[in-house]
């Protein structure tokens, strides 16, 4: 799985922006307000954090060493998934379907109605 693939398949969730607000290496993805994955862009693997059910995410991370707790994020709420081929595609996705999903519905009614969500 490559960067573009990644990238076009955040961008295809409604309401979701692209952005580098923190330095030129961290790729954001966001829906509303709120992000939903951050790529770093200058490393070999992959990687990609995303956020998760707390208790999913202790369950994934015993069960694959390519998800560990997030990088520079909340360890309890965000994943680092290192992207190096051993996952498949389709659970990448999944993985990102969650976090965004769990990131709209953190959102107020008020800005999902805003949104179209």
């Amino acid at each position: 799985m490559y960067l573009d693939t990644i990238r076009q398949y955040c961008l295809d969730k409604p309401a979701t922006t692209e952005s580098l607000p923190f330095d030129e290496h961290t790729l954001v993805f966001k829906v509303g307000s709120k992000m939903f994955a951050l790529v770093s862009l200058n490393t070999e693997p992959l990687r990609i954090n995303l956020k998760c059910d707390p208790e999913r995410a202790v369950i994934l991370r015993e069960r694959y060493p390519q998800i560990m707790p997030g990088y520079h994020m909340n360890k309890k709420h965000w994943n680092t998934i290192v992207v190096d081929g051993i996952l498949s595609p389709l659970f990448i996705n999944e993985l990102i379907d969650h976090s965004y999903h769990l990131v709209v519905k953190s959102l107020t009614r008020k800005e999902r109605q805003k949104l179209g969500l």
